[in-house]
C-alpha cells in the first residue's frame, strides 16, 4: 500500500491524524485517536515486558522531559546535535541534506562535511523541491533542539531532552542506590523526546514530538555474564559495513556464533542484537524476510559508538528499508561526559572492592514507527475485506460484540460486552448495518474476535447461553459458553516474555 493511501486509511479509522487538524494541522505532529492511542499503548506494553523483563536488574523509570542547560552542555547535544541543513537562495526554504540528496546518494550523508555535500549537490545540479531552482546555499549545521525560558525571570534556560537516553545518565547515581549495587544495572525509559527537525516527513518517521523506547544497559567490560549458549545458533539477517562499502548490501544470513568467532563483535552486543531483532520478528510479528541488521561503518556512526547495528525494515509505504530501532554500543563516553559536567565521579564500587567506570549498551527504538511498521507490513487485503493482521495482545479491541437481530438480541449482547469488559477484556459493542459490515469493520481495526449473540443463545435448547466466536484470520467460527469467554478470549492477550537472563 502506498503511503498516502495508508495514511488515509489509518486516519479514515481514527488511528491517527495531524495535531491541530481543524487549523489545516502542524508540521510534525500527530495526534492519536481511539484505535490508535491503545494500539501504541499495546505496543509500549509489549516493549517493556521483552526488554525490561530479560532481567531482574532492569527497571523502568519516568523521568522529567525537561533538562537543564548543563545536561545537554555536557552530553555534547548544544555543539554536536546538529543536521546539515540546505536554503535555497530562491523561495528560502529549508531541507535536511540527506533528504535533498536521496535519490543521488542514497546511503545518506553521515561522515561528510559540508563542503563534501555542497560539491554533491552541485556535481548533480540538484534542484529544489519546492521551486525547481538550483540556487542552494552551503550546508549548514542546524541543532535540533527545542530551548525554553525557564523560571520567572525567564533568563534561565533549559531544553525539551532530544532523547530519553540522558535521562538514564543522569538517573544512574540514584539507581545504584535503589538497586543492588551491582551490573549490569538496566535503565529504561519509554517516553516523549523532541526534535526540531528541519523537515519532518513520512508521517510517523521523523516527527518533532515522539515517544522513544530506550534501554540503558550499564555494565562492567572486562565481565558480563549472559547466557550466549541460548542465541549462539541463531540466524540473523545482516549487512555488514565492509560489504557496503564494496558496493553490496546484499542481506547475508549470519549466525550470531559466526558474528563473534569470525565477525569481531563482543558476545554481550551479540546476545543483544537477537534479543532485540526477535522483538520484531516475534514479539511485533512484522514478517522475517523485511528485515535487516545493518552495520554502521566507522563513518556514519555517531563517534561516541563502538558498534552500531540499524535494525530495518522493508516498508513498502515509504519506498524500502527504514530504521525502526538500533543497538549501540556506546562505551564509557556519557558517565563520563557527564561525570566531567557535574563535577561528580560516577564510577561505581564492585565486590571485592574494584571500582569501575560502567559502560553502556543501548537498545533504542521508537514506538510510532513500530506503529507504521505494524500498518505497513500486516494491513492485507484477502479478498474483498481489509484485514488487520495484528497480534491479539497488540490489538486495540480483542473482541467485537454484537447482536445477530439488534430487536431481539440487544439487551442480552450488551450486557455481555459490559460482563467481559469487568473481566478486563477490551470489547467494542456494535449493532450497526448487517453483520457482514461489523465483521469487515473489525478485521480492518485488527479486532481478532467477532462474539455473536445469536437465537440459540438466549433460546431454551442445548445451545443456550452459548456465543458464536469468528476468528479474524481463518474466519471459523466456533460456540463457545458465556461462562467460559472471558478466559477463552483472554489467553490470547498476553504478550512474549523473554527469559530471563
Amino acid at each position: 500500500m502506498k503511503g498516502d493511501e495508508l495514511y488515509a486509511l489509518l486516519r479514515r479509522r481514527g488511528v491517527l491524524w495531524p495535531t491541530a487538524e481543524i487549523y489545516g494541522g502542524a508540521q510534525g505532529l500527530y495526534d492519536y485517536g481511539p484505535l490508535g492511542a491503545k494500539l501504541k499503548r499495546r505496543i509500549e506494553e509489549a516493549w517493556t515486558a521483552w526488554f525490561v523483563g530479560l532481567s531482574h536488574d532492569y527497571y523502568l523509570i519516568e523521568p522529567a522531559e525537561i533538562l537543564p542547560e548543563a545536561v545537554v552542555r555536557a552530553s555534547g547535544h548544544l555543539e554536536n546535535f546538529t543536521d546539515p541543513e540546505v536554503t535555497c537562495e530562491n523561495c528560502h526554504q529549508a531541507f535536511r541534506a540527506d533528504t535533498i540528496l536521496e535519490k543521488v546518494r542514497p546511503e545518506g550523508v553521515d561522515g561528510l562535511t559540508p563542503e563534501q555535500i555542497a560539491d554533491i549537490v552541485h556535481e548533480h545540479r540538484v534542484r529544489c523541491p519546492n521551486c525547481s531552482s538550483t540556487a542552494l546555499s552551503v550546508p549548514k549545521p542546524f541543532n535540533l533542539m527545542f530551548g525554553l525560558d525557564f523560571g520567572v525571570t525567564g533568563r534561565e534556560r533549559v531544553y525539551l531532552r532530544p532523547e530519553t537516553a540522558q535521562s538514564s545518565y543522569l538517573s544512574f547515581p540514584r539507581m545504584w542506590d535503589v538497586g543492588r549495587k551491582a551490573l549490569p544495572l538496566g535503565v529504561a525509559v519509554v517516553g516523549k523526546a523532541y526534535r526540531n527537525e528541519i523537515a519532518p516527513r513520512q508521517v510517523l518517521f521523523r516527527m518533532r514530538a515522539f515517544t522513544q523506547t530506550e534501554l540503558q544497559i550499564f555494565f562492567d567490560p572486562s565481565h558480563f555474564p549472559l547466557p550466549f549458549g541460548r542465541v549462539r545458533d541463531e540466524s540473523l539477517p545482516v549487512v555488514r559495513a565492509a560489504r557496503r562499502l564494496a558496493g553490496s548490501e546484499e542481506v547475508e544470513h549470519v549466525r550470531a556464533e559466526e558474528l563473534v568467532s569470525a565477525g569481531a563483535l563482543p558476545d554481550f552486543y551479540v546476545f543483544h542484537l537477537v534479543h532485540s531483532y526477535h522483538f520484531f520478528r516475534d514479539v511485533l510479528k512484522l514478517p522475517a524476510d523485511r528485515l535487516r541488521l545493518l552495520e554502521k561503518s566507522d563513518q556514519e556512526r555517531a563517534f561516541y559508538n563502538r558498534i552500531q547495528f540499524d535494525i530495518e525494515a522493508n516498508l513498502e509505504s515509504l519506498g524500502g528499508f527504514k530504521e525502526l530501532g538500533a543497538v549501540h554500543y556506546r562505551g564509557d563516553y556519557d558517565l563520563g561526559r557527564h561525570g566531567q559536567g557535574s563535577g561528580r565521579d560516577l564510577s561505581v564500587t564492585q565486590t571485592g572492592g574494584r571500582s569501575v567506570l560502567p559502560h553502556v549498551l543501548e537498545l533504542t527504538g521508537g514506538p510510532d514507527r513500530y506503529l507504521w511498521a505494524v500498518a505497513d507490513l500486516l494491513l492485507a487485503q484477502d479478498g474483498d475485506r481489509t484485514v488487520w493482521r495484528l497480534p491479539p495482545y497488540l490489538a486495540p479491541v480483542t473482541a467485537g460484540v454484537f447482536p445477530l437481530i439488534p430487536k431481539a438480541h440487544r439487551a442480552y449482547a450488551l450486557r455481555l460486552a459490559d460482563e467481559l469488559a469487568a473481566a478486563g477484556i477490551d470489547v467494542q459493542y456494535d449493532d450497526a448495518g448487517t453483520i457482514g459490515k461489523r465483521y469487515a469493520r473489525m478485521d480492518e481495526a485488527g479486532t481478532p474476535f467477532c462474539v455473536t449473540v445469536d437465537g440459540e443463545t438466549v433460546s431454551d435448547g442445548p445451545n443456550r447461553d452459548t456465543v458464536t466466536v469468528r476468528d479474524r484470520d481463518s474466519k471459523t467460527q466456533e460456540r463457545v459458553p458465556v461462562a467460559s469467554l472471558s478466559a477463552h478470549l483472554g489467553a490470547s492477550t498476553r504478550s512474549p516474555r523473554p527469559a530471563r537472563a
